[in-house]
């Protein structure tokens, strides 16, 4: 069974300072028929505005991965990321993913230090399996040639093949495909699976989607992605 998640249909807010487009009911968009899926909970596409940010916050019991597209989002958190002297510089760009567990809580704040560029984002939640673990975070670059036309394992429960590693049972994929690329990834039909189209145009398992768009996937036994043109993926396998 193949559910599509057209763009246009998400939630969207303006908060001037920020353009958010909502996959999931988020904040004061609420859909009680798109609460997420499986124990994928939150995709938000957001545009931050030069020199503006999300001020300190907290989050508790919470997988939070950042997938930056364009521009750079400064991290600051209690962890000490970003802070000086802190281990992390925290600052992810384009092709970086930043993994951050906020398990017994986790105060952090995101902020566009840019002058005349826009940071473009997505912000993904997947609830955790295990609860009040110790907060935790991680950031790995992954370049272009390594999405070329395949889907790059980015995010796993144990962190194979050099993914960050999230609490939580599920993985997540990026590729990026044009012209005569494509795949096919197997799936299990007893779990649940979201294709999620960053930007440009693919198909998935025939039906043409473009960017903003998903493919929501549940009782399938395989994936396959094709006719991309400049398309940007991410492929999640999530708990039933």
């Amino acid at each position: 069974m193949i559910t599509l998640r057209k763009s246009c249909d998400r939630g969207y807010a303006d908060h001037g300072w920020l353009k958010s487009f909502h996959s999931f009911s988020f904040a004061d968009y609420h859909d009680p028929k798109h609460m997420g899926w499986g124990n994928l909970r939150v995709i938000n596409e957001d545009r931050i505005a030069p020199g503006t940010g999300f001020g300190t916050h907290g989050h508790r019991d919470m997988e939070i991965i950042s997938y930056v597209l364009e521009g750079e989002l400064a991290h600051k958190d209690s962890m000490g990321n970003g802070q000086a002297g802190g281990a992390n510089a925290g600052v992810i760009r384009p092709g970086d993913v930043q993994r951050m567990s906020a398990g017994t809580g986790v105060r952090h704040s995101e902020f566009n230090h840019a002058a005349n560029e826009t940071t473009h984002f997505l912000q993904i939640w997947i609830e955790p399996d295990q609860l009040g673990v110790a907060p935790g975070y991680e950031q790995k670059r992954f370049e272009s040639a390594e999405k070329r036309g395949r889907l790059r394992l980015v995010a796993s429960p144990d962190g194979r093949d050099g993914s960050v590693r999230i609490h939580a049972d599920a993985a997540l994929y990026a590729g990026l495909f044009d012209g005569a690329e494509s795949i096919e990834l197997p799936l299990d039909p007893a779990r649940r699976s979201y294709v999620h189209v960053i930007r440009g145009a693919v198909s998935v398992n025939g039906q043409p989607l473009r960017g903003g768009d998903a493919a929501l996937l549940h009782q399938e036994s395989r994936l396959a992605l094709a006719d991309g043109q400049s398309a940007e993926v991410l492929v999640f396998d999530l708990a039933a």
